[in-house]
């Protein structure tokens, strides 16, 4: 007979804490104060949570510091297909932001959740997401010629 053991639950711990990924985007993005890298960490993450689905966003979630986490979690994906560059236009109008620093301040955002995402898991993210959104991650976006 064999024994049956209950399955393992793997828990990954966020790779920094939320001051430290305020610290990062801070610095990223050259804003001048903590403030107002934690409006636009805000703001970005919420837009990710209105377009990241399924287990992409569970795992995105897991490798987030917790208080990112529940803004990314909060948002209720959208239906729609959003390009990157929709992306970015959409979150300016949100914000009231020009297309320029609302550009700068996805890429600064992004980029500190590339890192904390790795390799594989941006790569499932980027697999389900419209064209345009890997330079925003901070990657090349690659084409297949026709």
């Amino acid at each position: 007979m064999q024994s049956q053991t209950a399955p393992t639950t793997i828990t990954i711990e966020p790779a920094m804490s939320f001051v430290q990924m305020l610290e990062q985007v801070r610095y990223h993005g050259a804003y001048p104060t903590r403030q107002r890298a934690e409006e636009v960490v805000s703001a970005v993450l919420a837009a990710l949570g209105r377009r990241v689905t399924g287990e992409e966003r569970v795992e995105l979630a897991a490798r987030l510091p917790r208080e990112a986490a529940e803004i990314l979690a909060a948002q209720i994906p959208g239906t729609d297909s959003m390009t990157g560059w929709a992306f970015v236009r959409d979150l300016a109008a949100r914000t009231g932001g020009t297309l320029a620093t609302t550009r700068w301040d996805v890429g600064s955002v992004l980029g500190v959740v590339a890192r904390l995402a790795g390799p594989d898991l941006l790569d499932r993210i980027l697999a389900q997401l419209p064209s345009g959104y890997a330079i925003l991650f901070g990657r090349a976006e690659l084409t297949q010629a026709a």
